[in-house]
C-alpha cells in the first residue's frame, strides 16, 4: 500500500500540514525540518499528489517547452538539460515544436501558457514585439534569444567567432567565407557580428556567402557558392550546415582542410562522426537547459526578482578536430 502524508508526518514527527508545506514550499519551512519531512518522505517512498498539492500552491507543477525544430541536433542537448533540472525539482515539462514556423510560434505559446506554470522558448522565432507580448502575459524565459525586460539564457556567440577566426588567422587564412542561417535569426545576426569584429582585428577579408536554412540541405546548397568565393576556409552558422557542406565538397573531390578548411558552431554529436571531423565552437546547450529551469522556477517564487531583467550569458569553446589545416599557399601549383 503506499506511503500517506500521514506516514511521512508520523515518522518525521511532525504535522500533515508540515510535510504539504515542506514538499510544496520549502521555502518556509525551517531547514532542519524541512530536512527531515524530506529524509521521511524518501525512505517511504511518498510522492506528493500533483493535483492536491496544485491545490495548495496554485500551481499546476509543470513547465512548458518550445524548440523550433526537434529535429536539429542542437535542441535535444537543451531538452535533456531542462528535463533533468525539472525532475530535480519535480517539476514536469510539456514539450512543443513549431516546425519553424514563426506564424504559428506564438499562437502555440499562448496555448500552451494556459497549461502550465511558466515557459521556456529556446531560439524563438517570432519577432521582439510579439515577445515582450508574451513575456506580459505569462513568465517566460528565453534561451539563445535576447529581448530587452525578458530574461533569458544566452550564449556568446561573438566570442565564439572571434575564436574561430583567430584560430584560421593562426593557420594562415586571409580569405575566409561565411554561411550564414536565417536572415531572421538572432543567432546568425550575432554570429556575423563576432565575425566580422574579429576579421577587422586581425585585417583579414571576410566573404558572406549568403543565408541558408539551418540544415544538412542548407550546407549542400551553400558549398558551391563558398567555394566559388575564392576562399581558404568557410565558417558555417551551425554544425548541420557544415557537415553538409562537407558532403557536396567530398562529391566534387575538393579535400578539407587541404584545399578548404570548414569550421562549424554548436558540436552536436555529428561533427565528431563527420570525416573529415568537424572543427567547432562548443556550446553548452544541456547546461542552457538547466539554467533556464532554475531562472523560471526562481521568477515563479519570486516574480519581482532581479532575474526578471538579468540575462545568463553561457561561453563558448573552440574544439579542434579535423576540418581545418594550414591555408593552402595561392602561389603553389
Amino acid at each position: 500500500m503506499p506511503a500517506t502524508i500521514r506516514d511521512v508526518a508520523r515518522l518525521a514527527g511532525v504535522s500533515p500540514s508540515t510535510v504539504s508545506r515542506a514538499l510544496s514550499m520549502p521555502a518556509v519551512v525551517n531547514a532542519v525540518t524541512r530536512a527531515r519531512v524530506q529524509a521521511a518522505a524518501e525512505q517511504l517512498g511518498y510522492a506528493p499528489n500533483r493535483a492536491a498539492r496544485g491545490l495548495i500552491t496554485g500551481r499546476t507543477g509543470t513547465i512548458g517547452l518550445v524548440v523550433p525544430d526537434l529535429a536539429n541536433p542542437f535542441f535535444p542537448s537543451v531538452v535533456k538539460g531542462v528535463q533533468a533540472r525539472a525532475r530535480a525539482s519535480d517539476v514536469a515539462v510539456f514539450l512543443a515544436d513549431t516546425d519553424e514556423d514563426a506564424t504559428a510560434e506564438v499562437g502555440l505559446v499562448r496555448a500552451l501558457a494556459k497549461q502550465v506554470d511558466g515557459l521556456i522558448l529556446c531560439s524563438p522565432r517570432a519577432g521582439q514585439d510579439e515577445l515582450v507580448s508574451v513575456a506580459q502575459e505569462t513568465t517566460v524565459v528565453l534561451v539563445n534569444r535576447l529581448v530587452e525586460g525578458v530574461p533569458a539564457v544566452t550564449f556568446d556567440n561573438e566570442g565564439g567567432m572571434r575564436q574561430a577566426i583567430a584560430h584560421l588567422v593562426a593557420l594562415g587564412h586571409r580569405r575566409i567565407a561565411w554561411v550564414g542561417g536565417p536572415q531572421t535569426s538572432w543567432s546568425s545576426a550575432h554570429r556575423s557580428l563576432g565575425l566580422n569584429a574579429a576579421a577587422a582585428e586581425h585585417g583579414v577579408e571576410l566573404v558572406e556567402v549568403g543565408h541558408f536554412a539551418p540544415t544538412y540541405d542548407g550546407g549542400m546548397a551553400a558549398a558551391d557558392q563558398a567555394v566559388a568565393t575564392g576562399a581558404t576556409a568557410v565558417v558555417t552558422y551551425n554544425d548541420l550546415v557544415a557537415i553538409g557542406l562537407l558532403a557536396r565538397l567530398h562529391a566534387r573531390g575538393i579535400a578539407v582542410p587541404e584545399a578548404l578548411s570548414v569550421v562549424g558552431i554548436d558540436d552536436i554529436a555529428m561533427s565528431r562522426m563527420s570525416r573529415p571531423a568537424l572543427t567547432t565552437v562548443r556550446l553548452p546547450k544541456q547546461k542552457a537547459g538547466e539554467m533556464a529551469v532554475e531562472l523560471l522556477l526562481a521568477l515563479l517564487d519570486d516574480p519581482d526578482s532581479d532575474s526578471r531583467t538579468q540575462g545568463q550569458l553561457l561561453l563558448g569553446e573552440l574544439i579542434v578536430r579535423d576540418s581545418t589545416g594550414v591555408a593552402q599557399d595561392p602561389a603553389r601549383p
